[in-house]
């Protein structure tokens, strides 16, 4: 019989470090899965969408309040066709009735006479109201079809509000219960929204600013979102190019998804592929509209109408190095559109260590993020009004474009790749790019394990930074 492993101090100690690494990975694996699910976001720490219960005034039988939610996410907004709120009540409360906004479905309201309630249900769900309603139904900051804009790209219309006069409920302070389970759909899952609290009551000055007038109450609560928990594939890809490389690194392949066929779209949220204009146009008259029908009777986003891809994504982020001056350099970004969707209100976020020195963009709108003080590596690019603020569907009008001027820094290299982005967002959804041994190198130069190596050590050490800060 051969020596006892356990008296081979050699083994003991390759099993203890074996038993350490599966530990340490199993941890590191552990907090990613809670970093997800409680919806950080590195590049927009404090993002999340605030909903404000104020109550006005008390009634015979309850009080009348005013819901107001503040989108304070940085790039993250909400699109048609918009969003909706939903919550439990804590008593039998009904909703007698609302301005600026209305409730799905009434629900069983047989037991009342006379004067019949909005809403019954117990856990109503309620939207936003659709433009051009009637003035006597409306309210402040309502009826834009539950579209709410980011916080740094529209402030004026990253709020949301609406009056509800609630029945069978408390008439006091001390008696009324605050509603439970909140729910935020933008249309599907994706946002996880905390308890309501009670807080300090708000303040409301008046026009010329001289009075301010308090609510008798207030609680508020937030909403965060994961693209995580929302189970979502990504909805967009990187492709690159630069003037010193022939080679053009597309998207990676089923970067979004792989071609599925019609039959299988329709049964599934599977985006629907076509190969030409006129087969786009026959599926949009005939399986689109069929399928998009089914997921708003379920209440789940529609299905994608795209044309076919190797990487079947709705959005290619094409980033092009154009030009090397001696101070400073450019590079061309193009959004390409392939879905059968115009993006009414859009945005690009991207991340590159040069950002601090960033002179220009000549045909976006910009904004340097700067999530963590000095740290200004992050920039967001949105449309220019009236000109280029719509990306149209897919066609040979689907696209916008812009360079961006870029003075060099101390770091400044065309090595190693490092003049290609370290993550990039559209609509506040991270887009998948390239692996880094694929990014164009120059001439001279060539992927080798050591540029690669310090490529991904780079991304990994930001990676710790955010992690840092975040503890």
């Amino acid at each position: 019989m051969g020596p006892c492993s356990c008296c081979n101090p050699s083994i003991i100690s390759c099993s203890s470090n074996k038993q350490s690494v599966m530990s340490l990975a199993a941890s590191l694996l552990l907090f990613l899965a809670v970093l997800q699910t409680q919806a950080f976001d590195p590049l927009d720490p404090n993002g999340n969408i605030t909903i404000k219960w104020d109550i006005m005034s008390w009634t015979s039988d309850g009080y009348v309040a005013l819901v107001t939610m503040f989108n304070n996410q940085q790039f993250r907004h909400i699109e048609a066709p918009g969003w909706a709120l939903g919550w439990t009540w804590a008593k039998k409360e009904v909703i007698w009735n609302m301005q600026g906004a209305e409730a799905t479905m009434q629900g069983d309201c047989s037991k009342f006479h006379g004067n019949i309630p909005h809403c019954c249900k117990k856990d109503p769900t309620i939207v936003d109201l659709l433009p051009g309603v009637p003035y006597n139904v409306q309210s402040a900051n309502c009826c834009r079809g539950g579209v709410l804009s980011s916080y740094a790209q529209d402030p004026l219309n990253s709020v949301a509000s609406f009056q509800v006069i609630v029945g069978q409920a408390g008439t006091s302070n001390k008696t009324v219960a605050l509603p439970k389970n909140f729910t935020l759909v933008t249309p599907g899952p994706g946002y996880t929204c905390s308890p309501a609290k009670v807080v300090k009551s708000s303040l409301f000055p008046s026009p010329d600013g001289r009075r301010h007038t308090q609510a008798l109450m207030t609680w508020e609560l937030a909403c965060t979102y994961s693209q995580f928990l929302a189970q979502r594939a990504p909805t967009c890809c990187v492709s690159m190019s630069s003037f010193y490389s022939e080679a053009i690194v597309p998207c990676q392949t089923c970067a979004c998804a792989c071609q599925p066929n019609i039959s299988q779209s329709l049964l599934t949220s599977e985006p629907m592929c076509v190969d030409s204009e006129d087969q786009l146009a026959l599926s949009s008259s005939s399986a689109y509209p069929r399928a998009r029908a089914a997921s708003i009777i379920q209440n789940q986003p529609s299905p994608h109408l795209l044309y076919c891809s190797k990487d079947m994504c709705p959005i290619q982020i094409h980033w092009h190095v154009k030009t090397n001056y001696v101070e400073y350099w450019r590079v061309k970004i193009s959004i390409t559109n392939r879905h059968v969707k115009n993006y009414t209100v859009w945005n690009l976020v991207v991340q590159h260590p040069n950002f601090n020195n960033l002179t220009e963009a000549f045909s976006f709108q910009y904004k340097g993020l700067s999530p963590y003080g000095p740290i200004n590596d992050t920039a967001m690019f949105w449309g220019i009004k009236y000109y280029n603020d719509m990306l149209l569907e897919a066609g040979p009008s689907g696209n916008v474009q812009s360079e961006i001027l870029i003075k060099k820094d101390s770091m400044f290299t065309f090595t190693q790749g490092w003049a290609f982005p370290h993550r990039v967002v559209f609509n506040g959804d991270e887009c998948v790019l390239p692996p880094p041994t694929s990014y164009p190198f120059l001439p001279n130069g060539s992927p080798n394990s050591r540029a690669t190596f310090s490529l991904l050590f780079m991304q990994c050490l930001s990676f710790a930074l955010f992690v840092i800060l975040l503890l």
